[in-house]
Parts: structure tokens; C-alpha cells; sequence
């Protein structure tokens, strides 16, 4: 007790960093200017945008009003780049609202090389001259340095503002809002929600750029893996081309947004738009089959690839159906027994085998063992011991003029495995979860959120894995396949979209309880409270329309239920990586 005295009380606060420094300042300084104070700019890779204040994310506006261990946040990490990425999008949106007055634009899907692609809703084109107006202005209210502030409007008042603006979709989305109140955003006089936080001030976005793209134009940003710089221009035309053709299928059905979706599922259309959307995905089954099928006998071999929760095992099992129906005879080969031996496996940065390189596989041997097959020889496949970590002998395999090879991985579209074989004798297909259901004209559903959610519910029905062991999991995922598969996506010969516009509506009563779990406090409980933000604008689908989602569709194999689990044709398919 004699250390303890009485003191005045404290008119200021402390931010305390990893580093062991501490800050002091007036209570209510905001988090931005101590950051500035202690120079962590300088010490970090990419641009502070936000914080980890006290194990919750924040923005850098927020005043601190007690004290407080701060974390900077920084675009080199995911939440720092949808930071950038939204409040850059909000920055255009203002400039456009100040140029283009009735002008409506729409940010759709994003780009490979980091850019979302852009257009008017009225699908006019967007000028040369109209495009260098926009960038011009936004540079100028870069350099201004204007504040982008919260403003806490009561929700009448916010749904007039969109309803006047032509934005029905936020009007009808947030129709149904418990709170009578709404957080929007202000910048330049333009108003405007967006799911998410953003930068306090304009001159934290002077890294982009505006390029024509089609009937619009791209903004372009710079990508997590290189922070500090744009990356050159890739087009990507069949990419375009498979989110507008699932944008033009999502109007045709009646579903273009989340709120029209929860919508149609109020109206008791749920039923319907489950089998219109099982029927997209298997009109495109048949399609590709049907594009197999014409292509023999020269095609004997059928390369799958794509990231992981894309739901490859599932349409490898329909895909051989598919084929069984047309009289093609499919014989699957596990590209995990060509594994090489443990003490052969190349190690990565941090120590540990990386299964995942291309070398650790025997590629001179599957190369061999292809050409032989097509060549009518015998094999004797290998058998990966994934116990002893060593390669053991396996069956004999032989194919006939009405077999074709499946083989389905990471690597399926590696340009290395197929280099000995003859052109056109093998078919390669991409397949990923294209979302384009987007909450509304200015808040994107990104593909990744949906196969993490996708990842999230199979991991924890059937890996005893929890949330949070999959969220910590996602970065190393992720880097991947940004290594080892996206870079080889546009060898494909058809991209299959396995995304289905009703599975978040599906999935959410799965994935709420388990993000619930993770512990407060942690870089994971960060990334499940925005994904439980996130899932809380989609009416979830009645437990009694649950039953009509096929037993074969691609979202079983994520939320139980499947009838493909335990079918092998032929007894020779292989299970998703």
C-alpha cells in the first residue's frame, strides 16, 4: 500500500506499440496523429491505413480516450487493402457525382493485376475525354487533402438520399435495418454507404489510376504483394467475359444484388432461384462435356485445376458422369502419388516441406507415365505413403480408344506437365467461384469472401478444423495459389463458374454460430467480425427450402449432404486438395 499515492486525473492517453514505445497525448487525439509521432511509416511495408487498436480494428479518424496498444494496419495486409480499395472507389464515386450529374456508375467485378471494372449503368460508353476529366479531378482532390468523415444520419433520411440518387438497391437493402440510424460516409458534399471503414483523408489514395476497359473503364490499385506500385495492364477477356455473362444471367433471373435476392427469398421464390441456378451450373457441365466429347479421340487427357473451397471435387465427379453419358469412360489419376520421397521434398523460408511447389512432385515421371498411357502402354502407378513419406508401387493402369484421363490439382494447368505430349491431345478447364452478386452498385461480394465462408463450414463438418484455424490458415492458402495456380488460369481451354447466387443465403445459418466462437481479441476475430458483418445483409434461405439444393451440387460438398462423398466412377477419382 505505501506505493500507492493519489494523483491528479489524467487529461491525456498513451498509445503503446510493438516496438516498446509509448505515446502521450490529449485524450481524444485521434489514433492518425500518433502514428505520425512515432514514425511508423517509415518501419512498416506498404501504406498505414488503419489499426489494431486493443485487438479490434479501427480507423485511423477514431480518438483515442484511453489508453491503448496500437497496431498499424497497413495495405500489405488484407484488411489494409480493402481499406484502400473502398475508400479509392468512394473517391471516384464523388468525382463522378461532381462531373457526371444523373450519371450513374457501377463498380463490378475486380482484375487479376489489382482494378475493379467500371461502367455506367446505363451501359453507355465511357469517353477518352470524359475518363481524363475523372482522373484529373481525382488527383486534384488527392493533392487537396480533403477529410473523408463519418456522418451518423437517421435512416429516413439516408433512404431518401438514395432513393433521390437512383440507388434502389441500398434504398431496399437497408429498408429492413433494426437501427434507426445509418453511418455514411462524406466526401467533397457527396454522401454515400460503403461496408466497411475507410481512409481519414484524401492524400492517403494518391497510388491509382483510370484506364478504358471495354464499355468502361478499370480503376486500378495497388495489390497486397506489391504495396507500393500499380502492376502493368493484363487483359484478362475470358475472365471479363465469365462475370458478364453471370451479370447478365443474375438480371435475366431477377437477382442483380443482395436485395434483390433477399427479396425474391421474402416472396418465396428461395425454391426457384435454387434450381435456376443448379440448372446454370449444369447447362455449362454439359457444355464442356459436349466440347470433350467433340474433340476425340484426339483429346485423352482432362487437366482440372483451380484454387481451394472452388468445389473441384464435385465437378470432377459430375464431369465424368457427364462424359460416362456420352460413352467416354473416365480413369482419374491422383497427381498426390507422384509426390517424391520425404527427404526429397523441397523446403520453404520457413523450414517446412512446401507440398505445394511444383517440385515436389516427380514431374519426369508423370510426363513419362502420360505418354505412355496415350500411347497405349502399361503403367504401373505409384501410391504416395503418406505415413512413411515415401513413394510405394501401385496398380497397373491401361487405357482403351474409350477412356480419357482425368487428372485434377493445383498444378493441372502448369504448362510443365503436358510440354512432351502433342497439341490437342489434351483439355484443360479452370474452375472458381466468380461471384458477381455484388450488396449493391458500389460494395462488392469478393470471390474470395465466398470460398472463404465455402472453407469455413466444410473445414468444420469435415476436418475438425475450428474458424478460427481456417481464418488463421487463409494468408498461406492464398499465396498459394497466387503462386502456383492464378498464374496459369488462362491456359485453360473453358473456365468453369461455380458460383451459385443463393449459397451465402445458404450458408449463413452454418458459418454465423462458428465465427461466433473465435476468441475476442485476436487477428482472427478481426476477420470474423467482417465476415459476420457481412453476412448479416443476407436473409438467410427457410431450413425448409434447404432440401431442395440438389445431393449433387457443388455447394454439398461445403454444407453436407452430398451424394457424390463416397461415388468414384470407376473407382479411381481423387478427393479436393
Amino acid at each position: 500500500m505505501s506505493q500507492i499515492i493519489p494523483v491528479p486525473i489524467r487529461q491525456t492517453v498513451q498509445a503503446r506499440f510493438a516496438d516498446g514505445r509509448a505515446f502521450e497525448g490529449p485524450i481524444g487525439t485521434p489514433i492518425e496523429d500518433f502514428i505520425k509521432a512515432a514514425h511508423l511509416q517509415e518501419r512498416v511495408n506498404g501504406r498505414i491505413v488503419a489499426a489494431i487498436m486493443n485487438g479490434k480494428l479501427r480507423e485511423l479518424s477514431r480518438p483515442l480516450l484511453a489508453d491503448a496498444d496500437i497496431e498499424p494496419e497497413t495495405t500489405a495486409n488484407s484488411d489494409g487493402t480493402r481499406i484502400y480499395r473502398r475508400s479509392l472507389t468512394f473517391l471516384m464515386i464523388a468525382v463522378a457525382a461532381e462531373l457526371f450529374p444523373g450519371v450513374t456508375i457501377a463498380v463490378h467485378h475486380s482484375m487479376p493485376f489489382g482494378g475493379y471494372y467500371c461502367e455506367r449503368v446505363d451501359k453507355q460508353p465511357v469517353s477518352a475525354a470524359d475518363l481524363r476529366r475523372l482522373r484529373q479531378r481525382m488527383q486534384e482532390l488527392v493533392d487537396a487533402d480533403l477529410p473523408i468523415t463519418q456522418v451518423q444520419a437517421p435512416l429516413d433520411e439516408a433512404l431518401q438520399l438514395f432513393r433521390e440518387s437512383g440507388d434502389q438497391e441500398k434504398a431496399e437493402l437497408f429498408a429492413k435495418r433494426r437501427k434507426d440510424y445509418l453511418t455514411l460516409y462524406e466526401l467533397n458534399g457527396v454522401r454515400d454507404y460503403y461496408h466497411g471503414f475507410m481512409v481519414p483523408r484524401t492524400s492517403y489514395l494518391d497510388l491509382f489510376d483510370l484506364r478504358p476497359y471495354g464499355n468502361g473503364f478499370i480503376l486500378q490499385f495497388p495489390r497486397r504483394q506489391q504495396p507500393d506500385a500499380l502492376q502493368p495492364f493484363e487483359d484478362e477477356p475470358v475472365l471479363a467475359r465469365i462475370f458478364q455473362d453471370y451479370d447478365e444471367w443474375l438480371s435475366i433471373v431477377g437477382v442483380p444484388s443482395v436485395a434483390a435476392l433477399n427479396r425474391a427469398i421474402r416472396d418465396g421464390r428461395a425454391q426457384e432461384i435454387i434450381l435456376i441456378a443448379e440448372a446454370f451450373h449444369q447447362r455449362q457441365l454439359t457444355a464442356i462435356a459436349a466440347e470433350i466429347a467433340a474433340r476425340r479421340p484426339q483429346v485423352k487427357l482432362v487437366m482440372i485445376s483451380g484454387p481451394t473451397s472452388a468445389g473441384k471435387t464435385t465437378f470432377s465427379k459430375r464431369l465424368a458422369i457427364q462424359l460416362m453419358a456420352l460413352g467416354i469412360h473416365p480413369v482419374a489419376i491422383g497427381m498426390d502419388n507422384y509426390f517424391v520421397n520425404r527427404e526429397d521434398t523441397p523446403i520453404d523460408k520457413n523450414g517446412d516441406y512446401d507440398f505445394e511447389a511444383l517440385e515436389a512432385l516427380d514431374v519426369a515421371l508423370f510426363q513419362s507415365h502420360l505418354a505412355q498411357l496415350m500411347a497405349g502402354e502399361t503403367i504401373i502407378q505409384p501410391r504416395y505413403n503418406f505415413h512413411t513419406g515415401q513413394r510405394e508401387e501401385g496398380h497397373q493402369l491401361s487405357i482403351g480408344p474409350d477412356h480419357v484421363i482425368i487428372v485434377e490439382g493445383i498444378h493441372g494447368l502448369n504448362p510443365c506437365l503436358v510440354e512432351n505430349l502433342p497439341p490437342g491431345s489434351y483439355y484443360r478447364i479452370f474452375i472458381s467461384a466468380f461471384t458477381q452478386l455484388n450488396l449493391d452498385r458500389h460494395n462488392r461480394v469478393p470471390t474470395t469472401d465466398t470460398r472463404l465462408l465455402r472453407r469455413i463450414a466444410r473445414d468444420a463438418a469435415h476436418r475438425g478444423y475450428t474458424a478460427a484455424d481456417t481464418i488463421g490458415r487463409w494468408p498461406s492458402v492464398r499465396r498459394g495459389e497466387k503462386r502456383h495456380i492464378f498464374p496459369h488460369q488462362n491456359n485453360a481451354d473453358v473456365f468453369f463458374n461455380s458460383a451459385l447466387v443463393y449459397e451465402l443465403s445458404a450458408l449463413k445459418k452454418l458459418a454465423q454460430p462458428l465465427l461466433l466462437q473465435v476468441e475476442p481479441g485476436t487477428r482472427e476475430r478481426v476477420e470474423a467480425n467482417r465476415l459476420l458483418a457481412f453476412l448479416q445483409w443476407f436473409d438467410p434461405i427457410p431450413q425448409e427450402s434447404l432440401h431442395i439444393i440438389a445431393g449433387d451440387s457443388i455447394l454439398r460438398e461445403f454444407i453436407g449432404g452430398s451424394i457424390l462423398a463416397d461415388y468414384e466412377p470407376g473407382g479411381t477419382l481423387i478427393a479436393d486438395g
